[in-house]
Parts: C-alpha cells; sequence; structure tokens
C-alpha cells in the first residue's frame, strides 16, 4: 500500500507563518485610528479614508501579484509584496497629514495583496498533494483569520508601551524578518504554457458558468464588508 503524503510540509509552514503576520497587522489598523486622530486633531473620518484606500488597493493588487507571481516567480512576487508593505508602514510612520496617510496605504494595500491569499495559496496548493489539497488550502486560510485575531491586541499592547510611530516600525521590521520562510515556498511549476496564455475573458466567462464560484464571489462582498468595519 503507497504511503500517504504528509499533510504537514515545509510550504504549508512557511505559507501559513506569512499569512498570517501579514493579515495581523493588516486587521490592526483600526487600533491606530484613535492615537493619530488625537495627536493630530483630526476627524477620525481622515484615518478610516486611509483604511478604506488600503483595502481597495488590496482588491486591486490581488490578481497583480497573482500575475507577477506567474510573470517572475513566486518567491519574488513574496519578496516584493513584503518589501512594499514595510515602505508604506515606514513611509506612514513619518506621515504628518490625513493625504499622506492615504497615500501611503496604496503601498500597504498592495503589500497584503503581495504577502496574502493570492499569492501564498496558490504556492500551498501546487505544493499539496491531491488528497490533501483540500485541508492545505483551508489550513492557510485559517492561518490568515487567526492573525485578524491576535494582530489588534497585539498592536495595542504595544501602543501601551511605546508610539504609533514606533509600532508601525516594528510592524515593519516583523514584515522583513518573516522573508526568513521565503526559501521554504518552494512548489511545482503551475500548469502547462498553453493554459497560461488562455484570455482573461475566457477564464472569467468559464468561471462565471460555474455555480459554486459566483456564490463565493457574491460571498465575498458580504465578507468584505463586514470585515472592513470590524477593521476600522
Amino acid at each position: 500500500m503507497p504511503k500517504s503524503a504528509p499533510l504537514i510540509t515545509p510550504v504549508l509552514v512557511a505559507g501559513c507563518t506569512i499569512i498570517l503576520i501579514s493579515f495581523a497587522i493588516r486587521a490592526s489598523f483600526g487600533v491606530f485610528q484613535i492615537p493619530i486622530a488625537t495627536e493630530f486633531n483630526w476627524p477620525r473620518a481622515e484615518f478610516s479614508l486611509a483604511i478604506a484606500i488600503q483595502n481597495l488597493a488590496w482588491g486591486i493588487g490581488q490578481p497583480l501579484f497573482g500575475a507577477l507571481a506567474e510573470k517572475i516567480g513566486d518567491q519574488k512576487a513574496i519578496f516584493l509584496g513584503a518589501l512594499t508593505y514595510a515602505a508604506g508602514l515606514v513611509l506612514s510612520s513619518f506621515a504628518v497629514t490625513p493625504e499622506a496617510h492615504q497615500l501611503y496605504e496604496i503601498l500597504v494595500g498592495f503589500g497584503i495583496a503581495g504577502t496574502g491569499f493570492g499569492v501564498i495559496l496558490a504556492v500551498v496548493g501546487r505544493a499539496s498533494s491531491d488528497e490533501n489539497r483540500s485541508m492545505s488550502l483551508a489550513i492557510a486560510t485559517a492561518a490568515g483569520s487567526a492573525g485578524q485575531v491576535f494582530g489588534a491586541p497585539l498592536a495595542e499592547f504595544l501602543l501601551s508601551l511605546m508610539t504609533w510611530q514606533s509600532v508601525f516600525l516594528i510592524f515593519a521590521a516583523v514584515i522583513i524578518a518573516v522573508l526568513a520562510m521565503l526559501p521554504l515556498m518552494r512548489a511545482p511549476e503551475p500548469v502547462d504554457r498553453a493554459v497560461i496564455e488562455e484570455s482573461m475573458g475566457t477564464i472569467l466567462n468559464r468561471a462565471f458558468r460555474d455555480p459554486s464560484f459566483t456564490l463565493i464571489f457574491l460571498g465575498f462582498f458580504s465578507c468584505g464588508y463586514q470585515l472592513g468595519f470590524i477593521t476600522a
């Protein structure tokens, strides 16, 4: 009887770690709203708009980083995403106007896209055996949810010890540190060239003819809205 492939692999561990850290930081931004508004005497709507822009940039960035991963490789795409994420956090720590925060949150949003589900799940899925693929993807997705659970309390704890600017810099350093997991993110090449070169119209047409995809697509609207409100 052939031996079953292991469920827990280095790729899964590395992918879970990157997603967990990425989403922990992302979910903490609402905690910064009051300290920043209080320091600069801004209406809270200013930083809320920055969070909204971050979410839009995240959504726009996911297909872009997915395409980039196919073009230059998964590891390079994740590396670029982490650098963009860290740059957005570092620049935000020096921002003193609402417009600057809103501008730099574009970088943060793209950084989340480059270190989030779109790229990481693709690697985890390709690296998993057929019998373990669904469970591997579920575990990696749950890691993102776990990050959202402890990210905000951690940020609040750090804010009790130091300024919000220092916390942003610490988070930037953590995102860079998580790149230590990058060598483990190795997976087989995606698919044959003919499938990769299919037009976007062909892919979307096939997807929307699948009822399961349509239901998942619609479900993300409610998921995104409620998470956006909770984050802010």
